[in-house]
C-alpha cells in the first residue's frame, strides 16, 4: 500500500522540491564540493536517503556526472514526482531504517534533513552496513539561519485567525514522529563517531536567497518568492486532508486567495525594481565520516 504520509501531511512535495531546488542551486556547488570532499573522477555508487522529490539527488547527477545516484525514500507521491522530475538517477521506495541494499554496496551515503527523524542506531547502523571500507557518510542538517520576510508576505489578521484555530488541534508532529531525534551541534558529529565512523568532520554551508541581490537572475528571484507561495499553498492542503471540520474548502479557497495576494504583491514589486531586501539564509551543517 503507497505511504503518502510525509507528503501529504507534512510537507508537500513543492514545499520541499522547490525549496531544495534553490538551496542546491550550482551558484553554491563549491561549497557543497569542499564539504563532500569526493572524488569527482571516480566512478561512485552515491545513495541517498530521504530524498523526497529528488533536488539533492539532481544536483549529485550535475556536480558528480561519473557518479551512479540512487535516490531512497519512503513516500511514493515524493519517488513519483522524483522519476518524472529528475533524469539520470535511480528512484525507489525504501525504508532508512531497513535499506533494501546488501552490505558494502556503496562508495558514499548522504542525507538532508533526515537524521533528527531517524532513530540514530538505526540510521548510522544501515549506513555503515551499506558502505563498502572506506566508504563516506554525509549528514546534512539544517540549522538556524535568519529569515526575513517583506511587510507584504505578511499574513493577514484573516490567516492568522485562521491558522490559530488549526495550531490548537494540531498533533501532526507527534503522530508522523516528526524531529523526534533532534541534535545539536556537537552532538552530531558524536553520534557518527559513536556507531563506528572514523575521520570525522564538520563544516557549514551558507545558503543566500535573497531576491533583490543584482547577481540573482529575474528567474531565480522570481523562483526565490514563489517557492514561499508553494509552501504555504501547500500547508493549506495538508490542513484540508487533516482537519476538514475547520478546513472546509470554502475556507481553504479563501485561505488561498489571501496567499496569492501576498506573493503577487511582492512578484510586482520585484519587477517594478522596488527592491524590498527580504531574506532567507539557511545554514547548512555537513557531517562527513568514514567507514
Amino acid at each position: 500500500m503507497p505511504n503518502t504520509n510525509w507528503s501529504r501531511y507534512v510537507q508537500g512535495i513543492h514545499t520541499l522540491y522547490d525549496s531544495r531546488k534553490l538551496r542546491f542551486n550550482d551558484l553554491f556547488t563549491t561549497q557543497y564540493l569542499s564539504l563532500f570532499a569526493l572524488d569527482r573522477d571516480k566512478p561512485l555508487k552515491i545513495l541517498e536517503i530521504g530524498c523526497g522529490p529528488g533536488a539533492l539527488a539532481a544536483a549529485l547527477h550535475r556536480w558528480y556526472p561519473k557518479a551512479e545516484i540512487t535516490g531512497m525514500d519512503r513516500d511514493s507521491e515524493f519517488i513519483a514526482f522524483a522519476k518524472e522530475e529528475v533524469p539520470g538517477v535511480t528512484f525507489l521506495e525504501g525504508d532508512a531504517t531497513a535499506l533494501p541494499f546488501p552490505d558494502n554496496t556503496f562508495d558514499v551515503t548522504i542525507s538532508n534533513t533526515v537524521s533528527e527523524h531517524v532513530e540514530p542506531s538505526a540510521f548510522y547502523g544501515e549506513q555503515y552496513r551499506v558502505l563498502k571500507p572506506g566508504g563516506i557518510c554525509l549528514v546534512l542538517s539544517a540549522r538556524r539561519g535568519f529569515n526575513q520576510d517583506a511587510p507584504c508576505l505578511s499574513p493577514t489578521q484573516e490567516e492568522n485567525t485562521f491558522w490559530k484555530s488549526i495550531g490548537e488541534v494540531d498533533d501532526s508532529m507527534e503522530r508522523y514522529q516528526v524531529c523526534r531525534y533532534p541534535m545539536s551541534e556537537m552532538e552530531l558529529p558524536q553520534a557518527m563517531e559513536q556507531y563506528g565512523f572514523i575521520q570525522v568532520t564538520t563544516g557549514y554551508a551558507l545558503i543566500d536567497l535573497t531576491p533583490d541581490h543584482p547577481r540573482f537572475s529575474p528567474a531565480l528571484a522570481h523562483d526565490m518568492i514563489n517557492a514561499g507561495r508553494a509552501n504555504d499553498l501547500e500547508a493549506l492542503d495538508s490542513a484540508a486532508l487533516s482537519y476538514p471540520s475547520l478546513a472546509t474548502p470554502e475556507k481553504v479557497a479563501r485561505q488561498k486567495e489571501l496567499v496569492n495576494a501576498r506573493y503577487n504583491t511582492r512578484l510586482s514589486l520585484y519587477d517594478q525594481g522596488l527592491r524590498q531586501w527580504d531574506t532567507h539564509t539557511s545554514v547548512t551543517m555537513v557531517i562527513r565520516g568514514v567507514k
